[in-house]
């Protein structure tokens, strides 16, 4: 089984565990039962859903302008673009939509519940982490981001629209990631010495 074979095989396996752990524990899974606004099943779905679109383009929109002004943003970018690397546009679609998912289900619908907004966002922050210098933006960028998901989550009751969130920001950043390569120049020697003489 290649890479991408065994990603996608691991966040349809972690969907459907949490998918039925959120049902035996909570007794429903699309649905949150506490939500914040008294909306029917289907309003919170069409409103949820149209602000999670909403929000995954706002948030994938200002992915080129961090990369193209911040450091860390271009070395977040260069660590993560080898997982991009090589992905074909359905391998794109279904690494996106297999992941947002997977991770949906477990910390949104069946964690949330459980460990309270900041709990989950925490845990989602950690589950983040990836080898390199920029670890610890990347897990501080997912732990907002599970705060951002968990309170959209909490707000409508639906779980729609965190799931299209995920979604479309996981899917335009691997496409970015595709289309723009990070490269670094180093600094001119003499810009470095020519400071103490």
């Amino acid at each position: 089984m290649n890479r991408v074979g065994l990603v996608i095989g691991v966040y349809a396996t972690l969907a459907l565990v949490s998918g039925l752990s959120t049902w035996w524990l909570h007794g429903t899974v699309l649905l949150a039962r506490d939500a914040w606004l008294e909306l029917t099943p289907l309003a919170a779905h069409v409103y949820g859903g149209l602000l999670g679109v909403t929000l995954g383009l706002l948030v994938a929109r200002l992915t080129p302008g961090s990369v193209a002004r911040f450091g860390w943003a271009r070395k977040l970018q260069m660590e993560l673009s080898p997982l991009a690397r090589g992905l074909s546009p359905r391998a794109v679609l279904a690494v996106a939509v297999l992941s947002a998912l997977g991770e949906e289900l477990l910390f949104r619908a069946l964690l949330l519940p459980l460990v309270g907004l900041l709990g989950q966002a925490a845990l989602f922050g950690l589950m983040h982490q990836l080898p390199g210098r920029a670890r610890w933006i990347w897990v501080l960028w997912a732990s907002i981001m599970g705060v951002v998901l968990g309170l959209l989550y909490r707000t409508t009751g639906s779980l729609l629209g965190p799931l299209l969130a995920h979604a479309v920001i996981n899917a335009l950043n691997l496409r970015f990631m595709q289309a723009h390569e990070v490269v670094t120049t180093p600094r001119p020697l003499g810009g470095v010495l020519g400071r103490g003489m």
